[in-house]
């Protein structure tokens, strides 16, 4: 079971020799001489010896790595072949990403926006995974995954406009901050509640698989948290059953908002759940960008050939869970320092970037410079914008707008023609 080199699956074979190997430790003949059972259920040794088994009765799944904390590559058979364009992508990438998380952060801060996430400690599951995927592939992400959008090429521009909710936002204002998509990208949209993208995911993968000679999967992102829901396990069995083309990629970033991962499951974390369901699974670190890279390239592989993928990538929410949250009540400073400063994805792709002659500190600091104003200059041309017109908020909901919808636009028509004076119609947009 275990994964000594090179990107290996336990598939659910890998269980069932374990759970043999357990119950049969005392009693080598046991398994020989009990024969197999024929059960519909399970094809499974017999034993004449009660051994519960529990989260302690096997090794845990290992996590798989290319990169040391200092960015050198552990085993030159594993670094995957990324051209040196490519490379710089991903990484000016996440130097963009940090900034507008940065300077978005403060303005929610200021009031100018209402909402935000950051995504501090997680870029390398981002850039990693997007750049492995074709941009065909259909994302589902959850609401911690921009880098993914912006290396699909999404602009920061269309990411602000959303955020402030102007008339340049896709989804004219209806939804909070950082609920991204674009139909253009393959991205669908973000949405608030919990794992609900989960069986939505698993039924498109199945939708691409019955489309002939198809070449696309589905990635699913979601958190440790996200699969403590009923619709994770829902997900995970029919994505096993019907063989669909899906990749699903937990990012455990160990705090479901305020509550740590010792709270929420017991047992080996999320990957011990992928042979159980019959999922070919690998736990990989998230904070190496060319581990993920590899991984979710191999994942892909299988995925198109209708064999789904559970990755749990094992990463630390450095950020606040959002601005809505403050984490110095539940965690140390010390602890997020030291994941901040020894484990930083950021960091150690730099690292790797600087020791093949790529990068250099001229570069850094030319690369934050551009990347801050092109934030700042997309929030200043985003809070110019009008907002959508007031009209929004009832139409595009309905093909044809119920009698219930249209009797409310009357009165709100009224309304706003009686006591205009008392609203800021100015910043709307007119008919």
């Amino acid at each position: 079971m275990a994964l000594r080199a090179g990107v290996t699956f336990v598939k659910l074979n890998s269980l069932r020799q374990a759970t043999r190997l357990l119950s049969t430790h005392t009693r080598p003949d046991v398994c020989q001489n009990g024969g197999t059972s024929e059960f519909p259920g399970a094809k499974a040794p017999y034993v004449n010896e009660i051994k519960f088994l529990n989260e302690n009765s096997y090794d845990p799944i290992p996590i798989y790595r290319v990169m040391d904390s200092n960015g050198r590559i552990i085993d030159s058979r594993e670094e995957p072949n990324i051209d040196k364009e490519s490379l710089i992508n991903m990484y000016r990438n996440m130097i963009q990403l940090n900034q507008m998380d940065k300077i978005l952060y403060e303005s929610q801060r200021q009031g100018r926006i209402s909402f935000y996430m950051t995504n501090y400690g997680e870029e390398g599951i981002h850039m990693g995974s997007a750049a492995a995927l074709s941009p065909r592939d259909l994302v589902f992400a959850q609401y911690r995954e921009v880098g993914v959008l912006l290396h699909r090429g999404i602009t920061v521009s269309e990411l602000v406009n959303q955020c402030y909710g102007n008339c340049e936002d896709p989804g004219k204002g209806r939804q909070m901050p950082v609920h991204y998509g674009s139909k253009q990208h393959n991205i669908v949209t973000i949405s608030s509640p919990l794992a609900t993208q989960l069986p939505q995911a698993v039924g498109a993968a199945y939708a691409l698989k019955r489309m002939p000679n198809n070449d696309r999967c589905v990635i699913c992102y979601f958190g440790e948290g996200a699969a403590s829901e009923g619709d994770a396990h829902a997900a995970f069995n029919f994505a096993a059953t019907l063989d669909c083309p899906i990749i699903l990629m937990c990012r455990n970033n160990g705090y479901a908002i305020s509550t740590p991962s010792s709270e929420q499951y017991r047992g080996d974390g999320i990957a011990a759940r992928g042979p159980a369901f019959g999922l070919h699974t690998i736990r990989v670190d998230g904070t190496d960008t060319l581990a993920v890279y590899r991984a979710v390239a191999s994942a892909r592989d299988l995925a198109v050939s209708n064999k789904p993928v559970l990755i749990e990538a094992m990463s630390y929410r450095v950020g606040h869970h959002s601005t809505s949250d403050d984490s110095s009540a539940y965690r140390s400073v010390e602890e997020i320092q030291k994941w901040a400063k020894d484990e930083s994805p950021v960091q150690k792709l730099r690292l790797y970037l600087e020791g093949k002659g790529y990068w250099d500190a001229e570069a850094e600091t030319q690369c934050v410079k551009e990347a801050r104003d092109t934030v700042v200059r997309a929030m200043q041309d985003a809070e110019k914008k009008k907002l959508p017109h007031w009209k929004e908020m009832l139409e595009d909901v309905y093909y044809d707008m119920p009698p219930k919808l249209q009797k409310q636009m009357k009165q709100m028509e009224k309304h706003l023609e009686k006591y205009q004076e008392h609203y800021p119609l100015n910043k709307y947009l007119n008919e």
